[in-house]
């Protein structure tokens, strides 16, 4: 039953957009196939994006309040504790958003990596291609001088590694609160990125450039039309009797 949703639910249409976007927008180059139809499914996640934006920017304000109002107890730390959780709470921030956004992409993640497992062959390709889907034949999976299915590839594994230190290392530049848990995540972290991505074929290591380069895009682009408010330090109430 599980196996009978995954293939005819999840596996077949993105399979079959697979195939179309490579037949009609990529000139018949399956990486670029890959690139466009990562595109296409972050928009269609667009609106989950701008809500998860919405809820980090709050959520910043919200631990600014916090910290603000425990100032007001600091000599009590049960009592700033207390302080802290009672902001938090009345500022909710629901995650639910970008948890959503997060488990499509990685049950994306793991649709790509089963199409590429299990190859794109004429034969296979024949048993799940929709009858209005035409047949593309042999399928080039060439990319810039990169099979994308062949996993212990250095080039691009390493291109993501590099970004996504790049992007954290900016990142903490603009943060003010810095600590060594930071700087070990800063190296780590793309590290770690690196070796699964080498593991894997090489496609997967293109579609988490395309997912992080358009997200770091949206974000940008939000910044510069709606910048964080600055979060003004509420005034000192008067001194507790």
């Amino acid at each position: 039953m599980l196996d009978h949703f995954w293939l005819t639910y999840l596996y077949q249409p993105l399979f079959n957009a697979l195939i179309w976007i490579y037949l009609n927008i990529a000139e018949r180059n399956m990486g670029w196939a890959v690139v466009w139809l990562t595109i296409f499914l972050r928009f269609l996640l667009m609106p989950l994006t701008l809500i998860s934006e919405r809820d980090a920017i709050k959520q910043k304000e919200v631990e600014s309040q916090a910290v603000e109002a425990a100032k007001e107890f600091k000599n009590d730390s049960v009592a700033q504790k207390e302080e802290v959780r009672r902001v938090m709470q009345n500022n909710h921030v629901s995650p639910w958003a970008k948890v959503f956004s997060l488990a499509f992409q990685v049950l994306v993640f793991l649709l790509l990596y089963q199409v590429f497992i299990r190859g794109i062959t004429g034969e296979r390709i024949v048993k799940v291609l929709y009858p209005f889907i035409d047949f593309p034949g042999k399928i080039n999976i060439d990319f810039y001088g990169s099979n994308i299915g062949n996993a212990h590839d250095i080039f691009w594994a390493g291109l993501v590694g590099i970004y996504l230190f790049l992007s954290i290392y900016l990142k903490e530049t603009f943060n003010k609160q810095k600590d060594q848990s930071r700087v070990t995540f800063l190296f780590l972290f793309p590290l770690f990125t690196f070796a699964i991505l080498w593991y894997l074929p090489m496609v997967k290591s293109l579609f988490i450039l395309t997912t992080m380069i358009f997200s770091d895009t949206i974000s940008l682009i939000r910044r510069v039309l709606f910048p964080e408010k600055k979060v003004v330090a509420p005034a000192k109430t008067a001194a507790k009797k």
